[in-house]
C-alpha cells in the first residue's frame, strides 16, 4: 500500500554566489521533421523550470528549425534517417551528451522506426543519468515492456492513459488504473507520472494525486512541457519523485494562471510555458 503524501516539495534555495553549473545542464533527445515543436517546448520549458543550461539533441535535418524558437538553449545535430528522425546510428553521440548532462529527457517529437525505438530501448537500459521518459519513446518501451524492468539509472515515465495502457497491456480505469500505476512503479523500480484529471505521482512506496489544472491543458504539446520541467527541477537536485510531484503541481498551475487570463478554449502548450514564472512565484510564496 502507498503512502499518500500531500505536502510539496521545496526546491532549494540559490545562493547569492550561484553559478548556472549549481542548476544542472539538462538534455533533452527528441524532434523530427514534423514535430520540431515538440522538442522546442521541452527545452524552453526546461529553462523556465531553472536547469542552468539546456541542450536539445536533435535530427541535423530538423536543427535550425528548432534553434530558431529560443536563443538561450543549445542545440546538437544527430545523424538523421530519410524521414527526418533521428537515426539509430546516433545511440555513441547521445551517451557522450548524456555523461555531460545532470538530467536526461527522452521522447519529445520523436516519431517512431526499428532502429529509433532500439535506440530508445538502449538509452534506457544504458545510459545512467536520471532519464524522463514520455511520448515516443513510451511507445518504443511499450513495443517490449520487460525493458521497464532494466533502468539504467532513476527514471520517470509519464504516460497519458492510452500510453499507459500499451506498456500494461491493458485498459484499465479509475482506481483500478492508479493501483497498476503503483505496482508498475514497484516492480520496475521507477516514478510513474499517470497524466489525467488528478494526475497520480507514485514511486511505489509513496502517492500523490494533483490538484492543479483544467481542461483547457488538453492539446498538443502540453505533455513536452510537463517532461522538460520535471527535467529541470531534476537538474535542481530534486530526487525523483519530489521533481515529478513539483514538477506536476507547477504545470497545472502555470495552466490555471493561462486559463485565467485568456480562458480554457484557446490555451495552447506555449501559454503554459509563458505563465511559468508566475506560478514559480505562487509556489514560492506557499512554501515559504
Amino acid at each position: 500500500m502507498a503512502t499518500q503524501v500531500t505536502e510539496l516539495p521545496r526546491l532549494p534555495p540559490r545562493r547569492p554566489d550561484a553559478h548556472k553549473g549549481d542548476f544542472g545542464l539538462a538534455l533533452v533527445v527528441g524532434g523530427s521533421r514534423g514535430m520540431a515543436g515538440a522538442a522546442a517546448l521541452a527545452g524552453m520549458a526546461a529553462l523556465r523550470g531553472g536547469a542552468g543550461l539546456v541542450r536539445l539533441a536533435v535530427p541535423d535535418s530538423t536543427l535550425e528549425t528548432i534553434a530558431g524558437f529560443e536563443p538561450s538553449y543549445m542545440t546538437v545535430p544527430l545523424p538523421a534517417d530519410a524521414a527526418g528522425r533521428i537515426a539509430g546510428g546516433a545511440f555513441d553521440s547521445i551517451v557522450k551528451l548524456a555523461e555531460k548532462a545532470t538530467a536526461v529527457a527522452c521522447g519529445p517529437g520523436l516519431g517512431r522506426s526499428f532502429d529509433l525505438d532500439q535506440l530508445v530501448l538502449r538509452m534506457y537500459q544504458e545510459i545512467a543519468r536520471p532519464m524522463v521518459v514520455d511520448a515516443d519513446a513510451l511507445n518504443a518501451l511499450s513495443g517490449e515492456p520487460e525493458v521497464l524492468t532494466e533502468p539504467g539509472g532513476p527514471r520517470i515515465i509519464t504516460p497519458h492513459p492510452g500510453e499507459f495502457a500499451r506498456l500494461i497491456g491493458r485498459k484499465l480505469e479509475g482506481d483500478a488504473r492508479n493501483e497498476a500505476a503503483i505496482q508498475l512503479a514497484t516492480r520496475c523500480n521507477l516514478v510513474v507520472v499517470l497524466k489525467g484529471h488528478h494526475t497520480l505521482v507514485t514511486d511505489g512506496r509513496r502517492m500523490a494525486l494533483n490538484a492543479t489544472g483544467n481542461p483547457g491543458m488538453a492539446t498538443g504539446g502540453a505533455g513536452d512541457v510537463l517532461t522538460g520541467l520535471i527535467t529541470a527541477l531534476v537538474c535542481q537536485h530534486l530526487e525523483p519523485f519530489d521533481a515529478a510531484r513539483l514538477g506536476v503541481h507547477l504545470h497545472g498551475l502555470a495552466g490555471d494562471l493561462a486559463a485565467e487570463e485568456l480562458g480554457q478554449v484557446s490555451l495552447i502548450a506555449s501559454d503554459l510555458i509563458r505563465h511559468l514564472p508566475q506560478a514559480f512565484l505562487q509556489y514560492a510564496k506557499h512554501s515559504s
